[in-house]
């Protein structure tokens, strides 16, 4: 019987067989367990948890229940999700490759980081905060929101210890991490509110105020 003809598949290139994958713009292959790419698999997770978020809201839009004050948290997400593969490449991006980055592209600007402010203020002015830490868990699209939210403290984590081997002059990527967990937190309260629910406190009994 001829043997048959091997098949070759464009996606399993298997030039990672041996645990080593390649950074941005070329050079050396690193190892796929080493402080970078730890830090952008995990703003890989991140981009997936929102995924789920926004795959939430199609369903709502989809079905007729997605409130009017969600309409364009369905954008946001997705304008997230995009800027999150620009902080994967700048977190894959060598330092010897630093001036071949591009704000906004492949590299965090400063104005990425001024937009995750602006959302972040204008949903705050329109949401009640609770006084303490709450319970994920009230609605479908929250909790995924709060799942998002802790990978990416754990990719803000991740990329601290990539960032304190490796100083990088007015680096944006850092805060651009930790204004966004902030804001996911403050987006699950929004889902909470629009469907009419209210965070559960984490602990029972009379609430005691954050600021207390």
């Amino acid at each position: 019987m001829p043997a048959k003809p091997e098949r070759k598949s464009a996606v399993a290139t298997r030039r990672g067989d041996d645990g080593t994958t390649g950074l941005l713009f070329g050079g050396a292959r690193v190892y796929k367990d080493e402080r970078r790419t730890e830090a952008y698999g995990a703003i890989d997770e991140a981009i997936a948890a929102l995924g789920l978020a926004r795959a939430e809201l199609g369903l709502k839009a989809q079905d007729g229940t997605l409130p009017r004050t969600m309409a364009l948290l369905p954008d946001v997400i997705l304008r997230i999700q995009r800027e999150l593969f620009v902080v994967g490449a700048d977190l894959a991006t060598a330092p010897e490759a630093a001036d071949r980055q591009k704000p906004g592209e492949t590299k965090v600007s400063a104005a990425m980081v001024e937009g995750l402010d602006s959302v972040l203020a204008d949903t705050e002015a329109a949401v009640e905060l609770p006084h303490e830490f709450v319970v994920p868990g009230e609605t479908r699209l929250s909790a995924s929101l709060e799942l998002a939210r802790t990978v990416v403290r754990r990719a803000e984590r991740r990329a601290l210890t990539v960032r304190r081997a490796e100083p990088v002059p007015d680096d944006q990527l850092l805060p651009y991490l930790n204004r966004l967990a902030d804001l996911l937190w403050i987006l699950a309260r929004a889902a909470e509110q629009g469907e009419s629910r209210v965070a559960t406190p984490s602990r029972s009994g009379p609430q005691r105020r954050r600021d207390a």
